[in-house]
């Protein structure tokens, strides 16, 4: 399994990310799995990539500022280091400040071990400012009641690159990640569905994101919380 997490000037919170995407790793079900963590560190002038030397982490360096071209670097990067059959091969997705869960990685090997090729999971907001805790909650229950189906709990409409996995195989059959400015795990969920690839869709295991206002990326689930928090700060 190869965990991949992009980062552009994360200083703050790798070092929490890559803390929790360990403790998962460490989770019985994976005592014969190979695990390998690439961060791709787009453009950092801080110390992210000292961060995620620190914590074991392979760096892929890139200069492109785009959430996309570092998901696929880095994913390119973990395929070439394990060199094994890319069918062999789950490729896990987080965010640099977002921390998963123990049992996380797990769950997506037993997944795959279930013939899913790909799974697409949630997220949950955290760390927000006390003044927003009226609209994060109001944005927890819609974002909740996205999808929902009757007679299927689990099922919902969101794609999140923080929480997110696929076979190797069918990540290459379906192109990767596009280089995109942001929308790329969208991209990759599609055209995996295009493929007719087999895509879970679940609820379970939900992923921490950070509620913080001042997004690394346009348009991606941070950007999102800031906009619905825009009206509460023009009050400040």
């Amino acid at each position: 399994m190869a965990v991949v997490i992009p980062a552009h000037n994360e200083q703050a919170l790798l070092g929490a990310a890559l803390a929790a995407v360990s403790r998962a790793g460490r989770h019985p079900a994976l005592a014969r799995t190979r695990l390998l963590v690439v961060v791709a560190a787009d453009a950092c002038t801080d110390a992210s990539e000292s961060v995620a030397r620190e914590a074991g982490a392979l760096i892929a360096p890139l200069d492109a500022r785009s959430p996309g071209r570092a998901r696929a670097e880095g994913a390119r990067v973990a395929l070439h280091t394990l060199d094994l059959d890319p069918s062999n091969v789950w490729i896990a997705s987080t965010d640099a400040d977002s921390e998963v869960p123990p049992r996380w990685l797990a769950h997506q090997r037993a997944c795959a071990e279930d013939g899913w090729d790909a799974v697409v999971g949630t997220v949950r907001p955290q760390g927000w400012h006390p003044a927003l805790t009226e609209v994060i909650h109001r944005h927890v229950r819609e974002y909740d009641e996205a999808g929902r189906h009757p007679g299927r709990p689990d099922l919902h409409s969101h794609v999140h690159g923080a929480n997110l996995g696929v076979r190797a195989d069918a990540y290459l059959r379906c192109g990767g990640y596009p280089a995109v400015a942001t929308g790329e795990d969208h991209a990759l969920v599609g055209a995996l569905e295009a493929c007719g690839h087999r895509v879970l869709r679940t609820r379970r295991f939900p992923v921490l994101t950070s509620a913080r206002l001042a997004a690394r990326a346009q348009g991606g689930y941070g950007d999102h919380l800031g906009r619905l928090a825009e009206p509460v700060r023009q009050l400040d």
